[in-house]
């Protein structure tokens, strides 16, 4: 059986970690180096590191503060944000990262996907969804949630695997610092409609909210992010929920 992760989200605005609600209302969370530490410490699996506004600001991401946060973990680490380049991948791991998430770039240049895949391997590209739903659809969204691509996000899913995506991470923007729990509809029917790993993003508000996007949801991983930042929920009470429901989990 393979293991579920937890996986901490540091949302990077000018070098500080924030969170928002709907992807608004921005607030600070903190320095994201010792978050980075702290969150290494405690037991996640993996660290995800997005800077939320490269991509509207058209720069690459905030490479300095990506070394610093590699240099205080043990963990594998993710980084995402104004990537849209084979030369900007090769920055980032060569600054400590392992994967890299892309999301507008790959919307805009699908071909990117296969590029990067075979360039460093699917292992290392993760694909980033944040899609929104109207009516009985889901409609897939880009530039930090600012605009919408055009797309539906069952049909984009299964194009990024064909493409070479190693994983998606997918984020309900209705959820997303909502707390009222993960979007399980549509994670199952990812997981049923593709054959990499789902990341389960937006919504997560309590310990059985994790537990249902695992169980319900069928998600391979559950990204968070406030609930872990202002200490709402430890990381080891979380896992040892996980292993008293029987869901295989890393202690």
């Amino acid at each position: 059986m393979t293991t579920k992760r937890i996986i901490p989200c540091l949302d990077i605005a000018e070098g500080r970690t924030v969170k928002g609600v709907n992807f608004k209302e921005l607030r600070d969370a903190g320095d994201p180096v010792e978050l980075a530490k702290y969150y290494s410490d405690s037991g996640a699996d993996e660290l995800v590191f997005l800077d939320i506004s490269a991509s509207q600001e058209k720069r690459k991401t905030l490479r300095s503060l990506v070394k610093q946060v590699a240099k205080a973990i043990n963990i594998p680490f993710t980084v995402g944000g104004g990537i849209s380049a084979v030369e900007d991948v090769k920055a980032l791991l060569d600054s400590g990262a392992d994967k890299v998430s892309i999301n507008s770039s790959a919307v805009r240049n699908p071909e990117l996907i296969n590029e990067l895949s075979s360039t460093f391997g699917r292992q290392c590209i993760t694909v980033a969804i944040d899609a929104k739903q109207k009516l009985n659809q889901w409609e897939v969204y880009l530039m930090g949630g600012n605009k919408a691509a055009g797309l539906e996000l069952f049909d984009w899913a299964r194009e990024v695997e064909k493409r070479g995506a190693g994983e998606i991470l997918f984020t309900s923007m209705d959820h997303d610092g909502t707390k009222i729990g993960f979007a399980n509809e549509a994670l199952a029917r990812l997981s049923s409609q593709v054959n990499i790993p789902i990341i389960a993003s937006g919504g997560a508000g309590n310990i059985s909210h994790f537990l249902d996007a695992f169980t319900l949801g069928k998600a391979d991983a559950a990204l968070a992010a406030s609930v872990f930042h202002f200490k709402e929920i430890e990381i080891a009470d979380l896992k040892r929920a996980m292993k008293e429901r029987g869901i295989a989990v890393r202690l």
